[in-house]
């Protein structure tokens, strides 16, 4: 553990230094987002040679004060003629348990500060505070901190990536029992991260992780059953398998309605990627605070919403939530009445939970017909809170508010004829009303359909059906704000970081994670893997996308065949898969693809017709197939004019002039290049 410990002291300066970082070198954007503190080496080496030296000197001091202990103890002993070995021994022993528990003590208050600081934490630098005390406890033996420091290098937090060391932590937890590091172990197996790329180990570490409470490694062992990753495919067992992580993110949900995080597609265009619809860009964010000062009462209100669940990349704030209802309340918003009703009903640090209160902003936004307060007082006449319980009057009040589309009062008129609340059990009914809810995407209600479906009640049984709604709803657990910190890595150039992140959300089974996993390796800027497994990882990756229905990477399959990434050149099954996203997913790009491939008849028998018709598919699906397909016909049709005119009576002539042996494979960009530059001559001459 010396080698551990000299790390963690390490973790214990850089976060020490955080503190005396100037605030005036970043600005307010970087605040919002990860800011990776850099620490100079020297300043590392100067305070770590200055914790070595004092540790030596402690050390030295300690064994002097053993020493002459001892001398005055065997003194005593001698003087009073007491030579009882087993009693000494007894003080001793007794002596290092006390010492021991002050010692873990101390190391279990250190970690509780730590998570309170991490719990009220609302920047970056604040975080990184947090974890000083991690490192301080982890230095004490505490597993739970080990377990936090492990993490942060493993993932990179605060730039602190370390994947040896982050090994080394997990192995020494795992040896303890940790399935947190079971798990780790597990996922690093997985991809050779580190480790040996070994699956048979990474399904051992999953099982033992799993066993141990894990809901990660349930959730990584559902979506291998369900896929038949190095496993048999096993639906019985998936479904047990998510039904376990299921149930407890029904539970969390249950207790406080959560959103799940937003997830951006790295495979989109840069241009889009950096004003995501997904993410709320800072100066955007700026714009919208102005007009909310204004009076914008439309704004008003989705800033009050952003803020009180924490979404589009800002952070939970329900003091600015409270503010922005208010003001928008004032301005008669029924929305905003509504939500400062289910801020009092839920209870925080802005708005302590008040019945009363929440009945009084429920009512008046009922009053103008919205449905959140209609389904606010709904909530209160079913659960009699501040009210009798009145299931007549929670009735009323569910179905009104779900007549207006509102989900949560159409899952709460589902629960009610589910589970027999106040009306007589009607299953039919129960699946309506789960089913309409499920889609807009009422977490809750999903679970509920999938319940029914793994029992089969009210309809008929389905283990596959069961287990995709399942896997749904185990999809908006904690481990989703990964998605939140894994872009922000990325756009602040810390790839690693991201990847590793990505990485294991692509292993739980997220598609969008496999997707931006197999986008960051075949850009080949990662330096944790060597660079001949890029491709191949990529290229698993790209599959289990595509297998779960993302057409982009269907494509990709049908590119890494046809030039040979990570495996060996195949036009043939590149032509497959370019089908299927053509047929399935109606890919422009994978029309163009196959259109070429008809046209030189590269693992398919050529067809020129079909060639022709595919061009025309690609450029009516898709705007940006237009420019191309232009080209690409001109080509064509030149081509076929040289073959089918010119050169009629001359077959034995037009085997001299094969293109590709005389101008090499690309001749066809010579033509179209050609084609363009004789264009541009002829409308200069026109206009001339």
């Amino acid at each position: 553990m010396k080698p551990l410990s000299l790390l963690i002291e390490i973790l214990i300066i850089l976060g020490v230094m955080i503190r005396n970082i100037e605030a005036e070198k970043h600005n307010k954007k970087q605040k919002e987002r990860n800011v990776t503190t850099q620490v100079s080496v020297n300043e590392v080496k100067r305070f770590l040679s200055h914790i070595l030296e004092r540790r030596k000197l402690i050390k030295v001091i300690y064994q002097r004060e053993n020493a002459l202990g001892k001398k005055k103890i065997q003194r005593k002993l001698r003087i009073r003629g007491i030579q009882n070995k087993d009693l000494s021994k007894r003080n001793k022993n007794h002596l290092r348990k006390q010492a021991k528990k002050n010692f873990t003590d101390e190391g279990d208050q250190l970690f509780k500060m730590g998570i309170k600081i991490l719990q009220q934490s609302k920047s970056q630098k604040q975080k990184a505070e947090a974890y000083v005390f991690f490192a301080k406890a982890a230095n004490m033996g505490n597993l739970k901190a080990m377990e936090k420091m492990a993490d942060a290098l493993l993932f990179g937090n605060f730039g602190m990536q370390n994947i040896t060391a982050a090994i080394q932590l997990y192995e020494s937890l795992a040896k303890e029992g940790s399935y947190k590091a079971q798990n780790a172990l597990g996922f690093l197996s997985s991809y050779g991260i580190g480790m040996e790329y070994n699956q048979a180990k990474a399904l051992i570490y999953y099982t033992f992780g799993s066993a141990g409470g894990s809901m990660m490694s349930q959730m990584i062992l559902g979506y291998r059953y369900l896929s038949g990753i190095n496993v048999l495919q096993n639906c019985e067992v998936a479904l047990n398998h998510y039904k376990k992580v299921a149930d407890y993110i029904a539970d969390k949900l249950e207790k406080s309605e959560s959103i799940p995080v937003e997830k951006v597609r790295l495979t989109e265009r840069p241009e889009n990627l950096s004003s995501n619809s997904e993410i709320l860009d800072w100066d955007i964010y700026q714009y919208y605070k102005f007009l909310a000062e204004r009076g914008d009462v439309q704004i008003q209100v989705s800033l009050g919403q952003l803020h009180l669940i924490g979404r589009k990349g800002l952070d939970q704030d329900y003091y600015k939530a409270l503010y922005y209802f208010l003001k928008a309340a004032k301005a008669g918003s029924a929305n905003a009445m509504a939500f400062i009703g289910k801020m009092y009903l839920e209870g925080n640090a802005a708005a302590p939970q008040n019945n009363a209160t929440a009945f009084k902003y429920f009512s008046m936004a009922a009053s103008k017909g919205n449905a959140i307060g209609l389904h606010g007082l709904g909530l209160l006449y079913f659960y009699g809170k501040g009210v009798p319980v009145n299931y007549a009057e929670a009735l009323k009040y569910f179905q009104k508010a779900a007549e207006k589309g509102w989900p949560n009062a159409q899952f709460q008129l589902g629960f009610m004829y589910y589970s027999g609340s106040g009306v007589w059990k009607d299953y039919k009914l129960a699946f309506k009303y789960f089913y309409l809810a499920s889609q807009s995407g009422q977490p809750l209600a999903i679970y509920y359909l999938a319940e029914m479906y793994a029992t089969g009640t009210g309809v008929l049984r389905s283990c596959r059906t069961a287990v995709e709604l399942y896997k749904g709803v185990c999809e908006l657990g904690h481990w989703a704000e990964k998605f939140l910190t894994a872009y922000f890595a990325y756009k602040d150039g810390d790839i690693d970081s991201s990847l590793v992140q990505y990485a294991l959300l692509a292993e739980m089974g997220y598609e969008v994670a496999q997707s931006n996993s197999a986008f960051i390796l075949e850009s080949k800027k990662v330096k944790i893997l060597e660079k001949e497994k890029m491709y191949p990882m990529a290229l698993l990756l790209w599959n289990r996308a595509a297998i779960q229905g993302n057409a982009f990477a269907r494509v990709k399959i049908g590119d890494y065949h046809y030039y040979g990434y990570g495996t060996k050149k195949d036009y043939q099954t590149a032509a497959t898969h370019y089908s299927i996203a053509a047929d399935k997913y109606h890919s422009a790009q994978a029309m163009f693809n196959l259109a070429y491939m008809y046209e030189h008849g590269l693992g398919i028998a050529k067809d020129i017709h079909l060639a022709r018709r595919l061009y025309d598919m690609a450029a009516q699906t898709s705007p940006d197939a237009h420019i191309p397909v232009f080209f690409a016909l001109m080509k064509l049709e030149t081509v076929h004019l040289l073959q089918d005119v010119l050169f009629f009576k001359f077959t034995m002539c037009w085997k001299w002039m094969k293109l590709d042996n005389t101008l090499g494979p690309y001749w066809d960009l010579f033509v179209i290049g050609l084609i363009v530059a004789v264009l541009i001559f002829l409308l200069r001459n026109r206009y001339g």
